[in-house]
């Protein structure tokens, strides 16, 4: 065997090199980022087709850019020059969901949403829940330490994931993590591989916490004639030890742009919208927030009449990124800051469109401090362009200057590499990198991401 398709083949495996098959796989939904040009695509059906996978790639010093839906905004899955594209997606059954200790076992493929599908027939749901849960997978949530919606309550993918089953750079498959609530043996590799967007391992099993379905929800609008007033009105709220379940700012280009992609009749003309939802004991609960929102200075707070209602102002949110890509390419920058210093940050993205010249939108998951500012760019028109990625490195540095972070849950992959090591002291950076090299000696895992080597 002279190289690594016909090794591959020669396995069992079926590679694909069609030009046009790997040009549709060699990116993700980052806006912006070029893909290098992929050798060629393996569809993985099974652990022992990963792992055979790695144990040809690492013979032929190969990089492995592991893929699932491919729903990411930094990069992470978009190809390399040389590299195997290892689609993780046909990997979609759930291996079982136990009522009991409350758990779900699945492999990678399995889009978010239908996890907690399987788990509502008991009773149970899986309570992380990024814009993308209906089309992203779990393999690609747990690599990327993926948020949500509901994060202000329920926190985000890594403290839901219990156990994994790994393929390392050698094509060895380990185990690491538990079953049971409890459990401290040994150093927290689980954590580890969350967030690390496949550079140190390739996951191809996940066990789950699962949480119970909240009984009851209610959800609250509040209307806002500027941002620095929607923005007082956050930190009011957590500072005022009110557990919402969902706590999220729409501004006004958003409003319109999801006006126009979906009429519903949202507020288009405020500056800011809050949408809060509650569960615990929501009709208390709402009743002080939206006591709060007033003296905040919302011009209207609108609870929603009915179950029905409350799902479409939610999915009308979800539905943010998609309306911008209305107006143009969408250059995603995802920031968290103190929720001290949220109405700092909004009236910083607002000075930065206004001194490049350029539309910002901002939805934010407002209860966490993490501000995703949308910027509209022309690639086709240099000044366009420059004045977005200028914008944005800026958004960047006033993140980092607030004793933020570059990336609230997006993760880092290509787009913000370089950023990443602005962000780590060197100390922290260099320790970074000595565990990459642990774990992945030769660098063929996702080379590029993340860190440089």
């Amino acid at each position: 065997m002279s190289d690594p398709i016909s090794a591959l083949t020669e396995a069992g495996l079926a590679p694909v090199t069609d030009p046009d098959v790997l040009a549709a796989h060699a990116v993700d939904h980052a806006g912006l980022v070029p893909p290098g040009r992929a050798l060629a695509l393996v569809r993985a059906r099974s652990t022992e087709e990963v792992a055979t996978t790695v144990r040809v790639a690492a013979e032929y010093g190969v990089p492995v850019v592991p893929q699932g839906a491919r729903t990411g905004l930094a990069g992470a899955a978009t190809a390399v020059d040389g590299a195997l594209l290892l689609d993780l997606s046909p990997m979609d059954r759930i291996v079982s969901i136990d009522p009991v200790d409350r758990l779900a076992v699945c492999q990678p493929g399995v889009l978010n949403a239908a996890v907690s599908a399987a788990a509502a027939e008991f009773g149970l749901r899986y309570s992380p829940d990024p814009g993308s849960w209906q089309i992203s997978t779990i393999g690609g949530n747990i690599a990327t330490a993926a948020g949500g919606m509901c994060c202000v309550k329920y926190g985000t993918t890594p403290e839901y994931v219990l156990g994994l089953e790994v393929v390392l750079a050698s094509g060895e498959v380990m185990r690491c993590g538990r079953r049971t609530a409890k459990g401290v043996a040994g150093y927290d590799l689980v954590r580890l591989f969350c967030g690390s967007e496949g550079t140190l391992g390739i996951i191809t099993e996940a066990t789950l916490k699962l949480a119970p379905i909240p009984a009851e929800r209610l959800t609250l609008a509040a209307v806002f004639d500027t941002t620095a007033d929607a923005g007082r009105a956050v930190t009011d709220i957590m500072a005022s030890g009110a557990q919402p379940s969902l706590l999220e700012l729409i501004d006004n280009t958003h409003l319109r742009a999801l006006e126009a992609l979906r009429p519903m009749g949202l507020p288009t003309e405020a500056a800011a919208l809050l949408l809060v939802c509650a569960d615990a004991n929501p009709v208390e609960e709402l009743a002080a927030v939206e006591r709060l929102c007033a003296a905040a200075g919302a011009s209207e707070v609108h609870r929603a009449t009915d179950a029905e209602e409350a799902d479409a102002l939610l999915e009308s949110r979800r539905s943010a990124y998609h309306a911008m890509e209305k107006l143009g390419t969408v250059l995603v920058d995802d920031v968290a800051v103190p929720r001290s210093r949220l109405a700092e940050a909004l009236d910083g993205v607002q000075a930065a469109a206004e001194r490049h010249g350029v539309l910002i939108g901002v939805i934010a998951h407002a209860g966490d401090g993490n501000l995703h500012p949308n910027i509209i760019v022309h690639p086709e028109d240099p000044a366009s362009l420059a004045a977005g990625r200028a914008a944005f490195d800026e958004i960047l540095e006033m993140a980092l200057a607030m004793g933020g972070t570059i990336t609230g849950e997006h993760g880092v992959g290509l787009l913000k590499r370089d950023w990443l090591e602005r962000e780590l002291d060197p100390v922290n950076l260099a320790a970074q990198r000595r565990i990459k090299d642990a774990f992945d000696p030769l660098g063929i895992l996702n080379p590029g991401k993340v860190l440089t080597r």
